[in-house]
Formats: C-alpha cells, structure tokens, sequence
C-alpha cells in the first residue's frame, strides 16, 4: 500500500518523487518505469541545455518554471557535483529583417527577469569568431549539464529517502478498489490513495486509464542532430540559435556545445511515425492511426505547410540541413558533420489544431497527470516538481507535512 505512485521516470516523474519525500517524509512513494533505465525517452535524449527562459510568454507556467528553474537546477548541479557549466548563449539576426524580431525577444526576456545583453555583430564575434550575423544578444544564465546524471542523483535522494522504484514495470490499467487506487502491471499490482502520471510520450493514454479527458493529444515530433568533427569542434565555443519564428512552435537549428565537448547541430522538427520513433524507418500503426485520424493535426499541418515542407526537406537532405546551419556559421560543411542520436518530443495538441504551449496539469480524482511537460520541462523539473505536489488536495490523511 502506497501514499503516492508515480507512473514515470523521467526527469518529471524523478522531481516530483522527491519533491513529494520532502513535504510528506513518512509517505509512501513509488515509481514506476517501463524501460530498463531511468531517463530513457525524453530526458535522456534532449540538448541538455538549461535553459534561460527567454522564449516563452511572460507570466506562463514555461516562463516561471523555467527561470526559477535555471536557478535551482545549477544550485542543484553545485550541491551534487555534477558537472555543469553557465556558459551563456548568442542568439543572432542573419538578416536586417530578423531585427525586429530580435529586438522583441530582448525585452521579453526582460519582462521575464533574465540576464540579457544587446551585442553587436562586432561583439557577435567576440563571443563566438565564426558566427555571421547583423545583431545579436547574449544570454548570460544559459549552461549546458547532462540530464541523464541529474535523473540518477534523483534516484539516488528519492532512494535515500525511502522511496520503492521499480524498472521495466509498465502500467497496463488503472481501477478503483474501496477508496484507492490500483496500478495493473506486468509486474503485478501497485495500490496506492494518490496518483501522478508524468508519462511524457504515453501522458494522454495514463490519463484515459485513470477516466480523466486530457483535453489534447500527444503528437509525437522527431528532432534530428547532426555532430561536428572533433576537428571541427573549434567552431562553436557555447551555443548559438537563431531568431526563432514566433508562429512556428520550434526554435530552428541551432549549434549546442555539450558537457562532454562535443557539439551537435540540430534539430529539425519532423512527425514521428512512432511515439518512440528515433529512426526515420521507425512505425507504430495505433500510434500512427492515431494522429492522421485526429482532425487537430491536420489543421496544424494546413497552418504550418511551407515550415512543414522545409523541415521535411532538411530531414531527408544533408545538403539542406547543412544549408540552413550555414546561415549562422558559413564555414560549416557537410563533411564536417556526422550523423548523431535523435529525440522525440510529445507535444500536446488540441483538436482545433492549436499546440499546447504551455506545461498542462490536470487533476483527477486522487490524481494529477502532467499531459503537457516538452522543453524546458528539464530544465525546470525541480520546480515543476514542487508545483505537481502543491496541486495535491488536502487533507489526504497521509503522514506529517513539511513545508517546501
């Protein structure tokens, strides 16, 4: 018998786990994991960048999660010694008629609180030697950690703290029994008064056990990266994006140097065929029954046609991905780039064709599920964590609260 389980074990999933043994240290918490390790989907393969926050909506969930979480996630690396670095970032205007766009992203990140810096193309150059461009600015709280450690500390603490974690245990139906809650597994029975789906990928599909609507369907979007050279790593000395379309949901190729020092160019944004599909070969049929038979995905497709078109085209064509990485740093070649691992992002859609664009929790009976949680959710896990657990009812009769 459990106070809480957790159907995921993610970087959501891991934060909420030990948020919850901090506010209820004599509760019992399970988690529950499907793969063979932790961070498999999502979190473990993402840029691994811990983001500013400079992108999203002021006063959003995405815009106060993720500058708290800046915060908190190096204050975390710091505590736990796991490598890390605040390297900043440059994100650069190509074009004169990328200026005001610029210009905009500026003072949104100043509305929402973050260091940020106009640069001009001199001082473009300064930071990163190779990058061509008409203006930029520079994002100094931007750093780079590999999340797939911070997951395992995570398991460590949650650990420490008396938590029960389970791999390779899929959750294949949830019911009521007499006031509780019963996961059905491959591994057996789990029974517990509360709850938590944080299921990335599968997140819609847990909900629907558990009888709550998710109001969106996850709609799974395949990120390709390409790797420089370890010759042609002297290129990129931090990160470096380019002005992001404010219509379209994703940022554009951008060059990313990671914690290990290699640097990945990418990604594309493409429709998986699979809710885990990182190979272009990859096909599930429900998985992709679903989508072409969801009326919002073709009125997304229909609004977004020509990026669409273009992001396909640089999916199936070297030359034009290389092409489009050309515009920041124009020495960049196709030999210089080597195939690499790809991620897969779930994004929730509504059936009007609209992309949630914000994190989505819902609360059920006894249950909160996380239906909406793609980048920053990594970089903000500590304080989505917190949230997830200030959402839980009370009282639950459950042992002594400690305040957060």
């Amino acid at each position: 018998m459990y106070d809480f389980a957790i159907a995921g074990g993610g970087i959501v999933g891991l934060s909420t786990a030990m948020a919850l043994g901090k506010r209820y240290p004599d509760a019992r918490i399970l988690v529950l994991e499907k793969e063979s390790q932790w961070a498999f989907h999502q979190t473990g393969n993402n840029s691994g960048v811990i983001h500013s926050g400079i992108y999203y909506k002021p006063g959003s969930f995405k815009a106060q999660f993720c500058r708290d979480g800046c915060r908190s996630m190096v204050e975390f690396c710091q505590e736990h010694e796991i490598d890390h670095e605040v390297c900043g970032k440059v994100i650069v205007a190509t074009t004169e008629q990328e200026l005001p766009r610029l210009e905009n992203l500026y003072k949104r990140g100043l509305e929402n609180g973050i260091a940020v810096q106009r640069i001009t193309p001199e001082e473009v150059k300064e930071i990163e030697p190779h990058v061509s461009s008409v203006g930029g600015i520079r994002v100094l709280s931007t750093g780079i950690v590999n999340y797939k450690q911070v997951c395992l500390k995570y398991v460590e603490l949650i650990r420490r703290q008396g938590g029960d974690l389970y791999l390779n245990t899929k959750v294949l139906k949830i019911s009521a029994s007499g006031g509780n809650q019963v996961l059905e597994t491959n591994k057996g029975n789990f029974e517990t008064r509360f709850v938590i789906n944080c299921a990335g990928l599968h997140s819609d599909r847990i909900a629907k056990l558990n009888q709550v609507e998710p109001q969106a369907k996850i709609v799974p979007f395949r990120g390709e990266y390409y790797e420089l050279t370890p010759e042609k790593r002297y290129l990129v000395k931090t990160l470096i994006y380019p002005v992001p379309n404010p219509d379209f949901p994703f940022l554009g190729v951008h060059f990313t140097r990671m914690i290990d020092s290699s640097v990945h160019a990418g990604p594309n944004a493409v429709l998986s065929l699979k809710r885990e599909g990182y190979k272009k070969t990859d096909f599930d049929l429900r998985d992709f029954v679903e989508v072409v038979t969801y009326p919002g995905f073709w009125k997304l497709a229909a609004k977004h046609a020509d990026e669409g078109i273009q992001e396909i085209i640089r999916s199936l064509s070297k030359a034009a991905f290389v092409r489009s990485l050309q515009r920041l740093i124009p020495e960049v070649q196709a030999a210089d780039l080597v195939p690499t691992h790809a991620g897969v992002r779930a994004q929730a859609l509504m059936k009007d064709g609209k992309l949630v664009d914000d994190f989505l929790i819902l609360q059920g009976q006894n249950s909160v599920h996380v239906c909406n949680a793609p980048s920053p959710a990594a970089t903000s896990s500590l304080e989505i964590g917190k949230a997830i657990v200030a959402q839980i009812p009370q009282p639950l009769h459950l042992s002594t609260v400690v305040s957060l």
